[in-house]
């Protein structure tokens, strides 16, 4: 028996990516992103779901240790209405955000790849969330430096916070499937998304946008004798638009930068067998 592995990429490249040799067409990632939703959604949004529960216990018991977290749990408004409060317990919150940032994203990276895996037409399902730990190190110092970096510019100036948002919103799949390091997977998703940076804001502008519509049905029917009604259409609307954003992004880094396919071709008594495995 003799065995021959071979890396099959499909879509672009990061060495193309870097030189802005790529094309976003957003209609046809829309409707096949769509297309994607429709076969396939109950995987991500269980992973979506767990990722709720873990934020909402860390959250629960660390409001059960810190008292100001668990005010701020009861009462999120303190955010706009006690500027001040916030100021003087911002090292409490930096605490929460890590702690969350430490347990939560190593299974929200595995739903991230759950788009990168459907888009290149491999099964999912809702287990995948723990596929990912090996990287999962990776992953949560990625995740810390994304968010100060674009914290940094929403701070600065609004139009820096949104082009740092969209630039680095493909770093996480970089450091799983192509096993970059954070600093570079940084690097190369500014470097590559800058050249198409209105098609790919155009499509999470479009995303963004139907997320506001359904709270504004949601806002709606709260005022009326039949929010029952608004909260399962709310509902009902986000288990087909959360998906759908993870497979825009999945989509978006195949066209980009590629994703390797493992081909694994097995050759006894000239009767050839093929497997195809996600490289990650």
């Amino acid at each position: 028996m003799s065995e021959k592995i071979t890396i099959v990429q499909i879509g672009g490249s990061v060495e193309r990516a870097l030189k802005g040799e790529y094309h976003i067409d957003v209609k046809a990632i829309l409707i096949e992103a769509w297309q994607l939703t429709v076969k396939s959604r109950l995987a991500i949004n269980l992973g979506l779901v767990f990722s709720l529960l873990l934020y909402v216990s860390i959250s629960m018991v660390l409001g059960y240790y810190v008292e100001f977290i668990n005010d701020l749990l009861s009462n999120p408004e303190m955010i706009f209405t006690n500027p001040e409060l916030m100021q003087e317990n911002a090292d409490k919150i930096v605490f929460w955000d890590l702690l969350v940032t430490l347990i939560v994203w190593p299974f929200m990276a595995g739903v991230e790849m759950m788009g990168v895996q459907q888009a290149v037409g491999i099964k999912i399902h809702a287990k995948m969330i723990f596929s990912f730990f090996k990287r999962s190190s990776w992953v949560v110092i990625c995740v810390l430096i994304t968010s100060a970096l674009t914290n940094i510019g929403f701070e600065l100036l609004i139009l820096p916070g949104i082009f740092l948002k969209i630039t680095l919103s493909l770093t996480v799949p970089l450091i799983i499937e192509k096993q970059m390091t954070p600093m570079k997977a940084v690097v190369v998703s500014v470097k590559a998304l800058r050249y198409k940076f209105f098609s790919i804001f155009s499509l999470y502008g479009i995303l963004f946008s139907t997320l506001v519509m359904l709270f504004f049905i949601l806002a709606f029917f709260l005022g009326s004798d039949i929010a029952p009604i608004g909260i399962m259409l709310f509902i009902f609307g986000f288990s087909f638009l959360a998906p759908m954003f993870f497979y825009v992004k999945g989509i978006l880094y195949r066209e980009i930068f590629g994703v390797g396919i493992a081909s694994n071709k097995t050759v006894m008594d000239q009767k050839n067998s093929t497997s195809d495995t996600f490289t990650a």
